[in-house]
């Protein structure tokens, strides 16, 4: 019991300034969190309570960007294999000052809390606002957040050293308006099934970069849909499936392309939406879909799903849609005063098709 439990914490670990001299001191704090806290406390004490239980799992809830949400078991040993490889891959171990203000029922927020408690973190929690960097005076080593967050916090990154952008598209302008910050950003690809990230990129100083690189003992392949293809042994025996496009750069990096699920078939050229999506997004604000509806002759058309709240235009659109190769360019444009989305910030694109479906019956 010592030795599961010497894996599953740190005794560097301090949170929100709080040290605990044992594990017990740590659930009778959790305990009066649940009895007393406020909502994001209690869903964290929730999870102290079964990350220190006996069970070798935890319940973890997907985000429902591509379909229904679900829950997903995974092991506490896998998670704590995600956090160490974390820790390696940015240098971020004992002592290091995070924040974590993501929802802690999500799996990016509850990896906040194992990798400070696995790795000895000092770790401030507040709720997760879109603005929460910004009400705070502290400095912090490591911050991970969602890219609604990023464009609400762009004043206060210069408190960051490193920041992971992950849970939605990073636009064009967001990425174009992080080059003017010293702070050390990168986008990660990930999803609940890999335990978050295993792989990030660069997006500003001198080694920006479109490829992404893979954590420790992670290693990448791709199958006969040129789809990625992940292995990593301490996260899963068998190696993981995507539905990611991805140009393989080598066994250890690649370049993201789009979901094949979401390929559209117009007139039998096969497109990307996401890949049109990132053109667009050089001149328009997001968020924005690429989508498609039944047509006659075409099968299926690219159509355009806006976000336009207010009146207030979101770019200039025939110039978007004029930089794009003929074949890409949406035949429809639709409006939402307010796009679905998910509560880490990634667009409904399911629900979209819904909606404008029952508006055409």
């Amino acid at each position: 019991m010592n030795q599961l439990i010497d894996n599953l914490w740190h005794p560097e670990f301090r949170l929100n300034g709080l040290t605990f001299d044992s594990v017990s001191e740590l659930l009778d704090f959790a305990q009066d969190l649940i009895d007393e806290g406020a909502e994001h406390e209690i869903l964290m004490a929730q999870f102290f309570v079964k990350w220190f239980g006996t069970a070798p799992e935890m319940s973890v809830k997907t985000s429902g960007s591509t379909g229904l949400p679900k829950i997903l078991p995974l092991t506490k040993e896998h998670m704590i294999f995600s956090a160490k490889t974390t820790g390696a891959y940015f240098n971020i171990g004992a002592g290091t000052r995070a924040l974590l203000c993501l929802p802690v029922h999500y799996i990016a927020g509850q990896m906040m809390l194992v990798r400070a408690l696995v790795l000895g973190w000092d770790l401030h929690v507040v709720a997760p606002s879109r603005d929460a960097l910004t009400q705070y005076d502290n400095r912090y080593d490591f911050v991970a957040l969602v890219p609604y967050q990023v464009s609400y916090a762009l004043s206060a990154l210069k408190k960051v050293k490193k920041l992971i952008i992950g849970g939605g598209v990073l636009s064009q302008e967001l990425e174009t308006a992080l080059q003017n910050h010293d702070v050390e950003a990168y986008a990660t690809y990930g999803m609940t099934e890999t335990i978050t990230h295993v792989a990030a990129r660069r997006v500003n100083g001198s080694e920006r970069s479109e490829i992404y690189h893979a954590m420790p003992q992670v290693r990448f392949a791709q199958d006969q849909r040129d789809c990625l293809l992940i292995y990593a042994p301490g996260l899963s025996e068998a190696p993981i499936i995507t539905n990611d496009v991805v140009r393989l750069v080598s066994d250890t990096a690649f370049c993201y392309l789009g979901r094949i699920d979401l390929v559209i078939n117009s007139g039998g050229i096969k497109h990307q939406p996401e890949s049109i999506e990132h053109k667009l997004l050089k001149y328009l604000k997001g968020p924005l879909v690429v989508s498609s509806e039944p047509h006659a002759t075409l099968g299926q058309q690219l159509i355009l799903v806006l976000q336009a709240s207010g009146g207030e235009e979101p770019g200039d659109l025939d110039r978007a849609i004029a930089t794009l190769d003929p074949l890409e360019r949406p035949k429809k444009v639709y409006t939402f005063t307010q796009l679905p989305l998910t509560e880490t910030g990634k667009v409904k694109r399911a629900q979209i098709k819904e909606v404008l479906e029952k508006q055409k019956k």
